[in-house]
């Protein structure tokens, strides 16, 4: 039996390809009790990893490969890796921490690096593995300095008390029957434990070229420039328990580890289940009002307001009040009893900052113009019963999930109500959300054309017979024979049949399309949404690592 450890999966960006839900197959059909997601320096792919784990019976194990700065090296020197797995929750909110310190104060070179001070007060609930020949030790002994080798090596078991594991790899480079033996040695002389990983950068032996593709797009370089730098070896691909058995035959404690290991780490996440900031209600003699009586209260205040303001004439304002009145009080109710007052308040609270601070908000979009209370705490503008609005395409008590108010802001302002949210709730409290470029079908096109060093005219050409369809998913793949019915993509082969013929009567194009097919879907570039905004009950970092561009 064996776990993989060290697998770089689509979202570390600069390389990987593996797709979570392929790897996690994968696992699951190799009957590997367990596997690791470590992608570089994030954990972007954790949710997603987590859920398909779980749901093909693999136990996910989280983790992160790190910069960090060498031990007895001044901070400016180049860092080196560490694999850091978590553990526990407490290990996945120090393992949160220390990212986001990277991110934020600590970018050297493009690379977010953990400095030794960090480790030594965020190490616990983590287990660390020294990189191979990436990591500081490994480093050491490829270049023959046993001193600084073993200096590294209790500096990190130090840090990691019966935490810190050699790892071994055999991928087939230069230096790693060199490491091994340097590394199994060191291990004896300091009683440390040693652990078999594989460096995983792509699912199977036929997809190097995709890899290598993949990381020439990151770097701006050509696939068949003789004097680029390859990092990657052909083994580096998903193998399987028996294969990883036979490389490391020689040291069965380094394979029995991957599952020492994986037994160690017991995180459980919870999802699904919203955690809402806490609204500051005002004081009444000292005490909070209890936010379900505020917004009780600030409802049919704003209902007030709007009734006077809709129907100027005292007796038909009376005459009307009950129907507005009926429909405010079951709005309140399912809300209170869904556990919301808190996010209509909170919503309520920053849109009339806006109003009153001369930023132009919109009047409201999609269902939340069904409620009332909305319309009452002036988060719409819209009169939902003169409309006849249904208050339950909003929020169903039948079907509970998050409300979703859609608001417009003006862009030119919009800087300056994230900047009040941020005062009002804390700057550790609220972070704008990620969101990530993929290659699509005519962007993987000329990506790959690029690399492949072929003519920008020929590429062009090529991308342009990809159909642009708005509203509709169009994909470079080829149509499966026992085609759904329900299948809504647009294949492009089969909608443009110019493409379909000469794929198979030029091979540079052939060669191009296999190609971008393997890559296409991949996630590309990191970025900031341009109107996502998350507000945390606490400090974000006791959810999730904050990244920094």
């Amino acid at each position: 039996m064996f776990v993989h450890l060290r697998i770089h999966t689509e979202f570390s960006v600069v390389d990987g390809t593996n797709r979570i839900d392929e790897i996690v197959e994968a696992a699951a059909a190799d009957q590997q009790p367990a596997l690791a997601i470590t992608d570089l320096s994030n954990l972007f792919g954790t949710v997603k990893f987590y859920k398909e784990a779980r749901k093909a019976g693999v136990k996910p194990l989280i983790g992160a490969d790190v910069w960090v700065q060498v031990p007895g090296k001044e901070a400016g020197a180049p860092a080196a890796r560490l694999l850091l797995l978590v553990q526990n929750h407490r290990g996945y909110l120090n393992l949160s921490e220390l990212l986001t310190r990277a991110w934020t104060k600590n970018v050297v070179r493009d690379q977010a690096v953990i400095k030794l001070e960090w480790l030594e007060e965020l190490n616990e609930g983590l287990i660390a593995l020294s990189a191979a020949q990436g990591g500081a030790v490994g480093q050491a002994l490829v270049q023959g300095d046993g001193a600084r080798a073993l200096e590294c090596a209790l500096h990190l078991a130090g840090l990691f008390p019966h935490r810190f594991y050699l790892e071994l790899q055999r991928a087939q480079r230069p230096d790693d029957e060199r490491h091994v033996a340097a590394a199994v040695q060191l291990a004896a002389r300091l009683k440390l434990p040693v652990v078999a990983t594989h460096p995983v950068q792509f699912l199977t032996y036929e997809d190097y070229e995709a890899h290598e593709a993949r990381v020439c797009i990151a770097e701006g370089e050509i696939l068949g420039n003789a004097r680029r730098v390859r990092r990657f070896t052909r083994e580096q691909y998903f193998k399987s328990s028996a294969q990883m058995a036979q490389l490391f035959a020689d040291v069965p404690s380094a394979l029995a580890n991957t599952l020492e290991i994986a037994k160690r780490c017991n995180l459980t996440l919870e999802l699904g289940k919203p955690m809402l900031p806490n609204y500051p209600t005002p004081e009444v003699d000292g005490v909070r009002l209890p936010i379900n009586d505020y917004f009780r209260q600030s409802s049919f205040e704003g209902l007030e307001a709007r009734l006077a303001h809709l129907y100027p004439n005292e007796a038909l304002r009376e005459q009307k009040r009950p129907v507005y009145a009926d429909r405010l009080e079951f709005e309140i109710n399912t809300i209170a009893n869904m556990g919301f007052p808190g996010y209509f308040l909170i919503v309520s609270d920053f849109i009339n900052w806006a109003k009153n601070n001369g930023c132009p908000v919109g009047p409201g979009r999609g269902s939340g113009a069904g409620s009332l209370v909305a319309y009452a705490l002036k988060i719409t503008d819209l009169d939902p019963l003169q409309y006849n609005l249904l208050f339950e395409r909003f929020l169903n008590p039948e079907r509970v999930s998050m409300p979703d108010f859609d608001i417009d802001f003006c862009q030119l302002n919009r800087d300056r109500v994230i900047d009040y949210v941020k005062d009002k709730y804390g700057k550790d409290a609220v972070s704008q959300i990620v969101t990530f470029g993929t290659m699509a079908a005519r962007a993987a096109i000329r990506d790959v054309g690029r690399v492949l060093d072929f003519p920008y005219g020929f590429c062009d050409g090529i991308s342009k017979l990809i159909p642009n369809k708005p509203g509709q998913a169009v994909t470079l793949q080829l149509p499966p024979a026992d085609r759904d019915k329900n299948d809504k993509l647009v294949y492009a082969l089969e909608a443009e049949p110019i493409l379909a013929e000469r794929e198979r009567k030029e091979e540079d194009v052939r060669t191009l399309l296999e190609l971008a097919r393997k890559l296409e879907g991949l996630t590309r570039n990191v970025g900031m949404h341009a109107g996502g905004v998350l507000i945390a009950p606490g400090k974000l970092t006791d959810f999730c690592p904050l990244y920094a561009q």
